[in-house]
């Protein structure tokens, strides 16, 4: 005589049973039509999207952290074709190729600078060309602005340096090569982007960005809103020196700033005094910007 079947076998059917018609139940469901005529979307298709695994950031990366909300830098700078100065064209043309072979170099101390990083704190690759020209004022004179770069300092606080010094006679000094990574804006962010480097301070602009200052005049030695201005030499010197990495290294006019539009924390101002329509003058007869 065969054994009674036990009551969790019972259960199990049982359940089994409800199971399968609320699947057919569910499935028949789908497979109407609805009132508006679109077709809905089967039980298997429902299925397979379940299946589908939510998408995951590549090993060893996370997002990074955009900017606070800044205000867009809007370039000084005008398009024109027109070479308004021949002369003043030529020489600048000349002197493009003084600044690139014949300057003056200094080798500051490896505390001042980095290499330019090939991925953020998080893990994410990120490109190190130059893509940005942040414009600077020295506040002393240029002598005691080397001294600082070729200054030890451990902290990252004091830590400062630019790519290129002009000084008042329009004397240009390399610093340091385009190609390593100055310290020149600390917390600092270009139209919406920085890198972040370090994942317990704020992020900066320096991973992409070249930096050039400009010596004070003596009556800016100070920390008054304006002074008596850049002279025509380091104008000129500026103009050469942005032209060689402008067409080294495709950067448009649109992305020459200064620390004060790039500063975060609203503690910087320089270059003050700084007169764009020099600059402009110099770039345009270079016919750097000239943009179709």
């Amino acid at each position: 005589m065969s054994t009674a079947p036990q009551p969790w076998w019972i259960a199990c059917a049982a359940g089994g049973m409800l199971a399968l018609g609320a699947v057919g139940w569910l499935a028949r469901d789908l497979s109407a039509e609805p009132s508006d005529g679109h077709k809905r979307p089967s039980l298997f298709e429902l299925l397979e999207e379940v299946r589908q695994p939510p998408a995951a950031p590549e090993p060893g990366r996370r997002a990074a952290p955009g900017p606070p909300a800044q205000r867009r830098w809007q370039s000084p700078l005008r398009a024109s074709c027109t070479i308004t100065d021949p002369g003043q064209r030529q020489r600048l043309q000349r002197l493009v190729s003084q600044v690139q072979t014949s300057s003056a170099r200094v080798q500051i101390h490896p505390t001042n600078f980095g290499e330019r990083l090939t991925r953020d704190a998080y893990g994410n690759p990120i490109d190190t060309t130059p893509q940005l020209v942040v414009l600077h004022e020295t506040v002393y004179g240029i002598g005691s602005a080397i001294n600082t770069f070729l200054t030890p300092h451990p902290r990252d606080d004091d830590q400062v340096s630019y790519h290129s010094l002009i000084g008042g006679d329009g004397s240009v000094v390399q610093v340091l090569d385009p190609a390593k990574r100055a310290f020149g804006a600390g917390n600092s962010a270009f139209n919406g982007r920085w890198v972040v480097t370090n994942a317990k301070v704020g992020g900066s602009v320096n991973n992409f960005a070249l930096h050039v200052s400009l010596e004070t005049p003596l009556d800016g030695e100070d920390d008054g809103p304006a002074h008596s201005g850049y002279s025509p030499a380091q104008y000129d010197a500026l103009a050469a020196l942005i032209a060689g990495w402008m067409e080294r290294y495709s950067i448009p006019a649109e992305h020459i700033t200064t620390h004060r539009a790039v500063d975060l924390g609203g503690e910087r101002a320089d270059p003050r005094s700084f007169e764009w329509s020099a600059l402009q003058q110099r770039l345009q007869n270079l016919g750097l910007l000239c943009r179709r």
